[in-house]
């Protein structure tokens, strides 16, 4: 995963991570867009899979988000994948003047006025009448024309059931969150898909479970400690979002969302850092010595995820990236074999 950066920086970045043998990266959006840095990225090493992880869609039309994913899908010779979240409302209304409620009614029919947004550049008519968007005029000379390779995959952030299922129904995968430990995964995220899928005869497995995994890695604690702080950060700053208490609950940490919010409400970020235990760690990262990472990763997200993404693998170590891909090229062959 790469957190938004200065465009100039993002040529060797996405070269840095070809190199050391790490199949894609995941482009986060935040003040700078995904799409502009997925582009560079997708010039500057075209051996990677690119996938904006995700891109805020309700403040752009259906068919500009279509516009841009399809060039990038023809850039990348078809290693494009489009990540698309709803934001919050906060977000979306006073910061992006656009509408927001209900979000996940709006995201389903979003990805649908997307995908028929595509046919519509393949030649046939546009023709999407949803509930929040409709698509109805195409002409030749506005449509970008076919591309020698598939549609782009159109996946959507997801946390609670209802999304989930949506998932299933009408996108091609779906971005967990980083805070979706393994029991949580199983609770809900795979028997929701499933239940999509069953909902408009789809194969569940057509539906990728994206899973970004925190990492606490190293040969030694002093080099596992500089993780452990860096994730307790990460993980207070989503544990506060009232929307995601259900998870903390049902993994055995009732409350956590309450007292972390407490601290929030005074500013005191390290208070809300210190909330988050060494068991709140152990349950929602992957804690491994080198040696040890591939085959616990395996071992753990084998049977659920169809991709990983190492959430911190760029943040605040950059050194340690070719460590990564070794690791990345270890699973490759574990889950090959």
């Amino acid at each position: 995963m790469l957190t938004p950066q200065p465009l100039q920086r993002v040529p060797q970045i996405a070269r840095s991570i070809a190199d050391s043998g790490i199949d894609g990266v995941l482009l986060t959006e935040g003040g700078r867009t995904a799409y502009l840095s997925a582009a560079t990225a997708a010039v500057a090493a075209p051996s990677l899979e690119i996938s904006t992880g995700v891109a805020v869609a309700f403040p752009r039309s259906p068919m500009v988000t279509a516009q841009v994913a399809w060039e990038l899908q023809e850039a990348t010779g078809g290693k494009f994948r489009l990540g698309l979240g709803t934001q919050v409302r906060t977000h979306v209304v006073r910061r992006y003047a656009s509408e927001f409620d209900p979000p996940g009614p709006r995201l389903r029919d979003y990805v649908l006025a997307v995908k028929a947004s595509f046919a519509a550049f393949r030649g046939e008519p546009l023709e999407h009448r949803g509930a929040f968007y409709e698509l109805t005029w195409m002409s030749r000379q506005w449509s970008p024309g076919a591309i020698d390779v598939p549609d782009p995959k159109v996946d959507i952030a997801a946390v609670n059931p209802w999304m989930l299922r949506m998932a299933g129904q009408v996108a091609d995968g779906v971005h967990v969150h980083p805070i979706g430990e393994p029991g949580y995964l199983r609770r809900h995220v795979l028997p929701n898909i499933a239940a999509g899928a069953a909902d408009e005869g789809r194969d569940p497995a057509d539906v990728a479970v994206i899973v970004p995994v925190n990492l606490i890695v190293g040969d030694t604690d002093a080099e596992r400690a500089a993780d452990r702080e860096l994730l307790r950060g990460m993980l207070s700053f989503y544990g506060s979002t009232p929307n995601y208490a259900f998870i903390w609950d049902e993994a055995g940490f009732e409350g956590t969302t309450e007292r972390i919010r407490r601290h929030q409400k005074d500013g005191h970020l390290a208070a809300m850092a210190a909330e988050i235990t060494d068991d709140h760690l152990a349950t929602f990262c992957t804690e491994a010595t080198w040696d040890q990472l591939a085959q616990t990763l395996v071992d753990t997200y084998g049977d659920i995820a169809t991709r990983l993404v190492f959430y911190n693998g760029m943040m605040g170590h950059p050194e340690r990236l070719e460590r990564f891909g070794e690791v990345a090229r270890e699973i490759h062959f574990l889950t090959s074999n």
